[in-house]
């Protein structure tokens, strides 16, 4: 069990080899204060991938020495999104971060099939929770890349996370697929998809997990509520992945439990050969920072360069 991003932290200390992650378009002090700060702490070696005349005086701005970065200049954002992909695919990084780019923008590139680093069929935002009101990290997903999902698309979600827990150590994570209630209702799709992902985990086509659904969010993460109201589920106060409708949904539990809730949280891409790291440019350095971590500990069992 994963109980603190701190956790995360000394994981990562642990590793013999340095995980390398790729910034595209790393010509942005905001994105480079965090992945410095993780390079100072020895957890990544940074390949900067930019304007180098630029990268050179924001490093020298933030009191960086260029000894523990790679700098490869290259003039567009577009031409760092390919050379990222390339590098992927050599076995180069375990990683890539958005620097001063569009997602739109880079994830365009990295999807495309002909040069891009895809893997699965669906990818999907994976955000990650520390709360002082629950016991241990707390996975969402999807809350930024997929609108709306199919019942397809959210099995993907499950795969992608599942991927990434297997990564942190955390076996057989337990799943709660959130609905406003606990009983099928046809006109709340939610709730059908929920009923059918759950029987596809009782059947074995989603193996290695325990999926609930259609479920509640506060069955799903408070024992006594379930307790309340006669709910019996092994995943109920004890859930490690909560798989939301839709993006508005996703966005607006991970902004409320930030928000007024004062919970940290780390977010990252799954589906694609390596980790995605493309927080926003508002978010915090700290919230970078930990997204840093996460993709270097699950790059790191992905297979790339060691």
């Amino acid at each position: 069990m994963i109980t603190s991003f701190k956790q995360l932290k000394t994981m990562l200390f642990g590793h013999l080899e340095t995980s390398r992650i790729g910034v595209v378009a790393a010509q942005d002090e905001h994105t480079l204060d965090a992945v410095v700060k993780a390079a100072k702490d020895g957890l990544v070696w940074p390949v900067l991938l930019g304007n180098a005349s630029l990268i050179k005086q924001m490093l020298a701005k933030i009191r960086c020495s260029e000894d523990i970065v790679e700098i490869i200049d290259i003039p567009s954002p577009e031409e760092c999104a390919l050379k990222a992909a390339e590098m992927v695919r050599s076995g180069k990084l375990d990683c890539i971060m958005k620097g001063k780019m569009q997602t739109g923008a880079i994830m365009k590139i990295l999807v495309n099939k002909e040069h891009g680093i895809r893997k699965s069929d669906t990818m999907s935002l994976l955000a990650f929770i520390e709360s002082p009101y629950y016991h241990k990290i707390l996975g969402i997903t999807d809350v930024g890349l997929l609108t709306y999902p199919n019942l397809e698309q959210k099995k993907g979600m499950i795969e992608n996370a599942k991927e990434a827990f297997t990564a942190l150590g955390v076996q057989n994570p337990k799943i709660a697929v959130l609905a406003a209630v606990e009983t099928v209702n046809p006109k709340m799709p939610e709730t059908i998809d929920a009923d059918e992902l759950k029987r596809m985990n009782r059947e074995g086509t989603i193996t290695d997990c325990i999926v609930e659904g259609p479920i509640s969010y506060d069955l799903a993460v408070d024992k006594s509520a379930a307790q309340v109201k006669g709910y019996e589920s092994p995943v109920s106060g004890d859930v490690d992945l909560l798989v939301v409708p839709n993006i508005v949904a996703g966005n607006l539990l991970v902004k409320g439990l930030i928000c007024t809730g004062g919970a940290k949280t780390a977010g990252i891409v799954m589906g694609a050969m390596v980790p995605l790291v493309i927080t926003s440019r508002s978010a915090t350095v700290e919230d970078k920072y930990m997204s840093i971590v996460l993709s270097a500990l699950v790059g790191s069992k992905k297979g790339g360069i060691k």
